[in-house]
């Protein structure tokens, strides 16, 4: 794992200079602290932060091919770099090195511009082809690790985070309040925009190339598919059970593969526990093991990690994180994550993040994406009853089921049928939309925008339902309903936000690389395979995960309800009654008002309202939270250069167990 930065110049450009790129790469310096590289020629110039775990010798990047006509600089692993080392030498390939890089260049002389499409990996590459005078800029398959970049006049601008291109003094620094305005509705920006102006993303699956007169192309070698409803499948569900499973041991086989230490995380579900399984019987000696821990008991889960880590014998260690914990950490989670963030989740993983570090571990499976995967979250519930209500709307029996529904939360939003009937029974008549099963969650989320002030409001006011977040595949109607959901939700909320300020910016922002066995493109399109009813039977989430687990995992963690992961929000910012420095900075009124983006009045009363504890469930929680982390981002981005999180910030230290 690494960061990457560059700049290529296009025709009559200014030739990039070598200090300009070191710049950029010393931005990023913790993404990458084990060496620094670069390759400059008159047009292009690659620059490179390693992180060093495979070939820890001989991995120095930016790496050629033999010749030296073509170079990368690559950002993430990948995972099957054995395999097609040993095809391309038999190819006539020649290596020089051992490490996972170097059969990318090599793909590119076998396969040109398809050469992404043989990776199995997490990562972000620039490969320069020095005889063509060309870029490619390609991303793994569902966005895994970020690559930005800013194409101006005559020279375009790469790097593995935004504020590596905020290191070039000719890089505008603004909001683009489209894209925050879809951050407060969707928790991420729909890719390929970004919440800064001028910034780009390359979308998840795709590959941007750059000619050396400036022209783009943009290409898409991958994409979530699903069979057609209905359609006939042969397997019967103890052969799908058979199938995943193997699906699952060679992700987890692949992934283990690694010069250094690895080590997991427990969270308490399912998903964590199964990666333990298969890692566990592929590795020798005790696992080490790294759980997150609450002090306020809604939140936490230790007695299931606990039953995970004494199953399999984990060398185990678990920090307990306060909310005093967040509020002092939370400036720097958002200077990593360079985006306002709705929850505090992000904090506390980034702590978890740094007493990895501390143990001298740089590598950690998670199980991460099994939800989106195989229709675990609670909105794929909800849809099914909804659509279900749909079709008898003055029913009270089908609404009813919604009760069934968040058994983790202290105040159950469906434990009220009133509330139910008149929050969840919305638009039953659109039912057959696209983007139908996440409504309930934008308009909650949507929350936010209320605070913005008039002016800016008005400028970026957009319709979710007409929008539905993401575009889908002419093909989706006949697709299951679940499947849709699936897709939406992997093209918003896993992609902009989970993979990126809660997964990749909080780990590496302590040097650590997280990799997500049930992210990788074989699990996904095995599990995307499945017949619907595997994933959800009835109301039954991750039905086919559950019977795999049965009698591997603990029968406590196998049987329990899903518990997304969730950290105390408002209330970390208030210590009996009085607001941290920070935040009470930047709810003045005075402050608001210079800054200019929220109604500083509408801001105010909801900062009064959480001092007090009164906040009302996630719309305030929210709304507060991307309200402060917007003010910070604004601070550290758009009034400096993006070079440090805020002066007053430093990261607590937590309770290890």
């Amino acid at each position: 794992m690494c960061g990457i930065a560059g700049i290529v110049a296009f025709s009559g450009g200014k030739p990039p200079a070598a200090r300009e790129v070191d710049a950029m790469v010393a931005r990023i310096h913790h993404r990458g602290p084990d060496g620094q590289g670069c390759y400059v020629d008159g047009r292009c110039c690659l620059g490179h932060a390693r992180l060093s775990i495979i070939d820890l010798a001989g991995g120095t990047q930016p790496l050629a091919n033999e010749d030296r006509t073509v170079w990368v600089t690559f950002n993430g692993e990948i995972f099957n770099y054995i395999e097609l080392r040993r095809l391309l030498k038999k190819r006539g390939h020649a290596f020089s090195t051992q490490s996972d890089t170097e059969v990318i260049v090599h793909l590119y002389e076998e396969y040109g511009e398809g050469f992404a499409r043989h990776l199995n990996g997490q990562f972000s590459i620039a490969l320069w082809d020095a005889r063509q005078r060309k870029l490619l800029l390609a991303r793994d398959r569902v966005g895994i690790r970020p690559l930005f970049f800013h194409k101006g006049r005559d020279r375009l601008y790469f790097g593995s985070e935004a504020k590596a291109l905020f290191a070039c003094p000719e890089i505008p620094r603004a909001l683009d309040w489209r894209g925050v305005a879809r951050v407060f509705t969707y928790w991420g920006a729909p890719e390929p925009g970004t919440v800064f102006a001028g910034i780009e993303s390359v979308r998840p699956g795709s590959i941007v190339i750059f000619s050396e007169d400036g022209r783009r192309e943009d290409r898409q070698y991958w994409d979530w598919k699903f069979p057609d409803r209905g359609s006939y499948d042969p397997r019967d569900f103890e052969e799908c059970l058979g199938g995943l499973d193997q699906a699952l041991r060679g992700a987890v086989g692949r992934q283990v593969r690694s010069d250094v230490p690895v080590g997991a995380y427990i969270s308490g579900g399912i998903d964590s526990a199964m990666i333990v399984s298969y890692m566990a019987n592929i590795l020798d000696g005790p696992l080490p093991t790294f759980s997150l821990r609450f002090a306020d008991r809604e939140f936490d889960e230790g007695s299931y990690q606990k039953a995970v880590a004494s199953r399999f014998g984990t060398h185990h260690t678990e920090i307990t994180v306060t909310t005093a914990d967040i509020g002092r950490a939370f400036a720097r989670a958002v200077w990593h994550a360079e985006s306002p963030i709705l929850r505090t989740a992000p904090v506390p993983m980034m702590l978890l993040s740094q007493r990895v570090r501390e143990a001298g571990i740089k590598v950690v499976l998670t199980g991460e994406g099994a939800d989106e995967v195989l229709a675990g979250y609670d909105i794929f519930r909800e849809a099914r009853v909804r659509r279900f209500w749909a079709r008898h709307p003055g029913s009270r029996m089908r609404p009813a089921l919604l009760g069934r529904l968040y058994p983790y939360l202290n105040a159950n939003p469906a434990t009220s049928q009133a509330y139910a009937q008149k929050f969840f029974g919305q638009d039953l008549e659109s039912a057959g939309h696209p983007g139908f099963g996440h409504w309930p969650r934008w308009q909650t989320t949507q929350r936010a925008l209320q605070f913005l002030h008039p002016d800016i409001r008005a400028e970026v006011g957009f319709d979710y339902k007409s929008e539905g977040g993401t575009p889908l595949p002419a093909h989706h109607e006949f697709w299951d309903k679940l499947c849709v959901d699936q897709y939406v939700e992997a093209h918003t909320l896993l992609s902009g936000y989970l993979l990126c300020s809660q997964g990749d910016r909080v780990a590496l922002a302590n040097s650590v690389e997280t990799r997500v066995p049930f992210l990788d493109n074989k699990v996904v399109e095995y599990a995307n395979e499945l017949p619907a009813r595997y994933k959800l039977m009835g109301l039954k989430e991750k039905y086919i995960l559950k019977r795999l687990g049965r009698g591997r995992i603990p029968d406590a963690v196998c049987d329990r309800p899903k518990q997304p992961y969730r950290a105390p929000d408002s209330a970390s910012f208030f210590q009996r009654g009085a607001a941290d420095e920070g935040v009470a900075h930047a709810f003045e009124k005075r402050r608001l008002l210079e800054v200019g983006y929220f109604d500083a009045e509408a801001a105010g009363k909801l900062f009064d309202k959480c001092r007090r504890g009164k906040a009302i469930g996630f719309a305030d929680n929210m709304a507060f939270v991307g309200i402060y982390s917007t003010m910070l981002l604004h601070e550290q981005f758009v009034e400096r250069d993006g070079s440090e999180p805020c002066a007053t910030d430093a990261l607590p230290r937590v309770l290890a167990g």
